[in-house]
């Protein structure tokens, strides 16, 4: 019998489903840790905490959490969940992973990322697989769930229920949001792929595996927005906490901060993919597969 952890901090509840149909199928010893910091972040969101949450998300900086008790000093396999906030690691995510107690865990055991996402993971996971990489873990498998619903249909819908804590089609026309029901309840067939690794013993072969089960897409426009939007969430994050030193301040920040992204995301942004996909797109086919091939695998 193998040893699993499955450890994540699940805010709205989504990720918490996911996981657990996801290793529905693993017959193994499996040991579900949730993590929770110590000041919590309400579901829903209040809309002022969650744009200000963005510059320390994106700087990384460490939270304190509840205390974390493993049963164990050794795992056969982690498997870590945790959401994108800003294109970063959630604060708890990045929290967990700098964790010493949870760092000495990772230490040489192979670890499987489960992203629930709106539709951004790329520049997160990238942080991830480095944090992973400082712990000495070893990082063989992501499985990423997004929303596949049209980016900005998806945002109004993940806003709406971000903020209101309903999850439901906004004025009835807009998409559920969120990662689909079908998706999260098919969790289990990448508990499959876990398990067959668990028998074998080997788990090189996870991230083929799961590539392999066509259901992990890269889009082309995120993958160009996302290839500069972390850029300048980075400069507004550091904007904010140089210039926001009294909570007025801050506040001044963060409302400017809001409004830069309500405008970046759904006016600047469809202006700027027409122009990429005219005029960049069609002569740049070699460099977007190579990135994509990049960021479908794991080293």
């Amino acid at each position: 019998m193998k040893h699993i952890l499955v450890i994540s901090y699940s805010q709205s509840g989504q990720l918490t489903d996911l996981l657990s149909n996801l290793v529905s199928t693993i017959d193994e010893e499996i040991e579900i840790v949730s993590v929770q910091p110590k000041t919590n972040f309400s579901f829903p969101w209040i809309s002022h905490d969650f744009f200000n949450a963005m510059p320390e998300t994106v700087l990384e900086k460490e939270i304190e959490l509840n205390e974390i008790a493993f049963k164990r000093d050794k795992y056969d396999l982690i498997i870590f969940g945790y959401q994108p906030w800003f294109l970063s690691p959630s604060l708890p995510a990045t929290a967990l992973l700098k964790n010493e107690a949870f760092k000495k865990i990772m230490k040489n055991t192979p670890i499987v990322t489960v992203i629930g996402a709106r539709n951004m993971w790329l520049n997160s996971q990238e942080s991830v697989k480095q944090l992973i990489k400082d712990a000495d873990g070893v990082l063989v498998g992501n499985i990423p769930f997004i929303d596949r619903n049209p980016n900005l249909l998806s945002a109004v819908s993940i806003l709406h229920w971000m903020l209101t804590g309903k999850k439901e089609k906004k004025y009835g026309i807009f998409p559920l949001p969120g990662i689909s029901e079908k998706d999260i309840i098919e969790a289990s067939l990448f508990g499959n792929i876990i398990q067959k690794s668990l028998d074998e013993n080997r788990f090189e072969n996870i991230q083929k595996e799961v590539l392999l089960t066509n259901r992990v897409n890269i889009n082309t426009n995120i993958l160009f927005i996302e290839g500069r939007a972390k850029k300048l969430f980075k400069i507004w994050a550091n904007q904010i906490t140089k210039k926001g030193l009294t909570a007025r301040k801050r506040k001044v920040w963060v409302n400017f901060f809001k409004y830069y992204l309500i405008i970046a995301l759904f006016i600047v942004a469809p202006i700027v993919l027409v122009v990429y996909n005219i005029l960049i797109r069609p002569f740049s086919l070699n460099k977007i597969n190579k990135n994509k091939a990049y960021f479908y695998g794991i080293e």
